[in-house]
């Protein structure tokens, strides 16, 4: 079988990780129960690029019991759980691709390798599998029955395809499902965007001014988080009825040019690019926090950031600070830390 993942020694603590996952997932469970005496999925090929966890883990699991043949990628590089990987391949015989913290490269010669096994079902999330498969393996699309999108970004990108005709198979927009927005983006993506800010920054967030970009589901559920956690919550929305919510539940609303220069922790989750830009980052004070929770990266201008700092070095694991030029202190990244030589600074960071 092949597959690459980190270190297959995890596999134990892995499958230890994946059980208590699956404490709190007993409709999967029911459902494996069934597909392993019915294999409603014999003899299919389903690719899946998903975030590497033991929920996911719990998931595959459930769908080899069905008969499916499955393949597993990350589709994005920082949640992927190298325990729940090396699980997967050892005590299910899952093959699959996915490295925490790997790069550009890696992760895309990854997708390729998970198409490798040419399915007739895609599993995506953020559509990157489905985008590769409309550019780099046209050829292998005839042999697709259809698909699944989890997230906003990545329905939004197959939207537009759709719209210009040149979506070559049908894919079912799971985040369409109102158990999927208003549960899943409001409460889970809230609590663990929270934990990721605080577990790569080991900040407090009490009594902080926290800057979040967007009051969409997963916008509405990192405030509720944000404000339980003791922080002032400002709202950046160019949505004037998400706005005028946001004011009703009680966040202070601003543009993203005047929030700059007072929050101590920025979150964008808006599935757009460039939210915050260069004029952010000079505006901001020192020791900012600048975070992503959108599917990619592109909700924070990195290029911009790079160009503007005189210094960049990891200063905890997945969390990385630049030093910019104009004589002020720095930005971090899962952190990006923005400092700029002198009275300003903060952290950049994207999950």
């Amino acid at each position: 079988m092949n597959y690459d993942i980190k270190d297959i020694n995890q596999a134990d603590s892995g499958r230890l990780r994946i059980e208590w996952a699956e404490e709190s997932m007993p409709v999967l469970k029911k459902i494996r129960t069934r597909f392993a005496s019915e294999k409603p999925l014999k003899g299919i090929n389903i690719a899946a690029c998903l975030h590497v966890t033991t929920e996911t883990a719990a998931l595959m699991s459930t769908l080899k019991a069905g008969g499916a043949d499955v393949t597993l990628c990350a589709s994005n590089p920082l949640s992927t759980q190298d325990a729940a990987a090396a699980s997967l391949v050892a005590n299910d015989q899952i093959p699959v691709f996915a490295i925490k913290g790997e790069d550009e490269k890696t992760y895309y010669r990854h997708i390729l390798a998970c198409l490798d096994s040419r399915p007739q079902i895609t599993m995506d999330d953020g559509a990157d599998l489905v985008s590769i498969l409309h550019t780099e393996r046209s050829a292998a699309v005839a042999g697709i029955i259809g698909g699944t999108e989890e997230t906003t970004t990545g329905v939004i990108r197959l939207r537009s395809l759709a719209r210009e005709q040149r979506l070559k198979y049908p894919i079912i927009a799971v985040n369409d499902a109102s158990t999927k927005h208003f549960f899943d983006n409001r409460y889970g993506t809230g609590q663990s965007t929270i934990d990721g800010i605080v577990r790569a920054t080991n900040r407090l967030l009490a009594g902080s001014a926290f800057v979040i970009a967007g009051y969409g589901w997963c916008g509405r559920g990192l405030a509720m988080r944000a404000a339980g956690m003791g922080a002032r919550v400002i709202v950046t929305e160019v949505d004037h009825l998400k706005a005028l919510e946001a004011v009703m539940d009680g966040y202070q609303v601003l543009p993203m040019a005047q929030a700059a220069a007072i929050g101590d922790f920025f979150c964008t989750v808006t599935g757009n690019k460039h939210v915050i830009r260069k004029e952010h980052f000079l505006a901001m004070q020192d020791g900012a926090i600048v975070s992503n929770s959108g599917h990619f990266n592109v909700e924070i201008a990195i290029d911009e950031l790079a160009a503007m700092a005189s210094q960049r070095r990891i200063v905890r694991p997945f969390v990385e600070e630049f030093t910019l030029r104009e004589g002020r202190p720095s930005i971090q990244r899962d952190g990006y830390e923005l400092r700029k030589p002198s009275p300003c600074g903060g952290i950049f960071s994207y999950a």
